[in-house]
């Protein structure tokens, strides 16, 4: 691995690049998303080993969105076991949208990814927890645990998710109707929505990304978090789905896991060695940061990693 002071500079050069790149709009469908500057950008890296570095504007507390998704899963894992998240929502792309109910019904009403919003529902309601508040707790502590003590819910945020998610309370009943509902569905969806509303740091989502990286080891706190075999589970998920429909052309071009969020941050992992990640509000069409994709791709070509290259 590249010494920390060749990573600060490739770190610097992805952002003296591409943070100021065109293109793109911030999401406009939740209220607090669209009013974040367009104009911020961060880009950052946190080894397996605990070290760090960035640039930009790496300490402005963003969304996690989708990226949450992920840490959810994570939780999802550790409390049933992969076979049961295989079984009871499936592992596998959806070929369509994030948000599609056609994908729904073109597959039984089942899921298939716990990375599309109807599988990171049924993710919760897997979540062990005897009611609302604790299987919210259980996946903010694992939000924590994965990234930092200090990401937490906005409350103005989860007011704006909540007041416009009607599209997702209209999947979480389907999933039900289904039988792919594994509690009451309005209390899935609202802890889905808030488990979306949390904020944190670019260098805190890298942090994220070093511990999946790290076989489930947070190389800051040093805490086993995860089982290592369920990390090799969450990075094929990511392969799969991470990017919405823009997934195929990341592992084509860029050749590691990825997961992005429509508040524009994006992690990507090189397993084993570290957790990059980069935010910026403007997305593409597909919902994926615009300059983030380019400061993370920028980061892993010119340090060397591609999984399909090794």
């Amino acid at each position: 691995m590249p010494d920390i002071e060749k990573i600060q500079s490739v770190v610097d050069s992805a952002h003296a690049q591409y943070s100021k790149a065109p293109g793109g709009a911030n999401a406009d469908y939740i209220p607090f998303l669209a009013n974040i500057p367009s104009d911020l950008a961060a880009v950052a890296v946190v080894t397996a080993q605990g070290q760090w570095a960035s640039a930009g504007d790496a300490q402005y507390r963003f969304a996690i969105e989708s990226i949450s998704k992920v840490c959810t899963l994570a939780l999802a894992l550790e409390d049933m076991g992969r076979q049961t998240v295989q079984e009871k929502i499936g592992v596998s792309p959806t070929g369509l949208p994030f948000n599609s109910v056609m994908a729904l019904e073109l597959h039984g009403d089942k899921p298939l990814s716990p990375l599309v919003n109807a599988g990171a529902m049924a993710s919760a309601s897997l979540v062990k927890a005897a009611s609302r508040e604790e299987r919210w707790q259980r996946i903010l502590d694992m939000q924590r645990r994965l990234g930092a003590k200090d990401i937490a819910m906005s409350d103005e945020l989860n007011r704006s998710e909540q007041t416009t998610n009607f599209h997702n309370r209209g999947i979480a009943w389907l999933l039900y109707a289904a039988g792919y509902m594994y509690c009451d569905p309005m209390e899935a969806c609202d802890v889905y929505t808030r488990q979306c509303s949390t904020l944190l740091t670019t260098v805190e989502l890298a942090t994220i990304g070093a511990t999946i990286a790290a076989r489930g080891r947070n190389p800051l706190t040093g805490e086993q978090v995860l089982k290592p075999e369920n990390c090799a589970c969450i990075m094929a998920e990511m392969t799969m789905e991470g990017m919405y429909d823009s997934s195929g052309a990341w592992a084509y071009t860029v050749g590691l896991p990825g997961k992005s969020g429509v508040g524009g941050g994006i992690v990507t992992i090189v397993p084993g060695i570290m957790g990059i990640a980069a935010f910026s509000p403007p997305l593409d069409p597909v919902g994926n940061s615009v300059r983030g994709q380019k400061m993370a791709a920028f980061v892993a070509r010119e340090l060397g990693y591609n999984l399909y290259k090794a």
